[in-house]
């Protein structure tokens, strides 16, 4: 098993920045890629950027609402991802979701993440 915890959300007003993180433990050599994912209330949990295990390189992709805003990274020897949000708007708030997936490739659909964080909340206000 692995688990995930966020941290790093919260309140913010429009135009501000937040930095999440999440940190993995457990069975961490078993996970490949990881993703970020949010859910606004009322609405599915969607797609926000995912990383390969070796990082950069092309192997990043974002979301088209939040390319050029949102940066991912990882630190492999601290088995933590981050999430860096830029200029947020309010339409940004939503649950954010760490995930963990057992593929080599970065994937950008829900059901290809087998290992999911709580959740951290962010709220931008406008």
């Amino acid at each position: 098993q692995v688990q995930l915890v966020e941290s790093g959300g919260g309140l913010v007003q429009a135009g501000g920045s937040l930095r999440l993180s999440c940190a993995a433990s457990g069975r961490t050599s078993s996970t490949y890629a990881m993703g970020w994912f949010r859910q606004a209330p009322g609405k599915e949990r969607e797609f926000v950027a995912t990383i390969s295990k070796s990082g950069g390189g092309g192997r990043i992709y974002y979301a088209d609402s939040v390319k050029g805003r949102f940066t991912i990274s990882r630190d492999n020897a601290k088995n933590t991802v981050y999430l860096q949000m830029n200029s947020l708007k309010p339409e940004d708030t939503a649950v954010y979701y760490c995930a963990a997936t057992n593929f080599v490739a970065a994937v950008i659909r829900v059901y290809e993440y087998a290992y999911w964080g709580q959740g951290t909340q962010v709220t931008v206000s406008s």
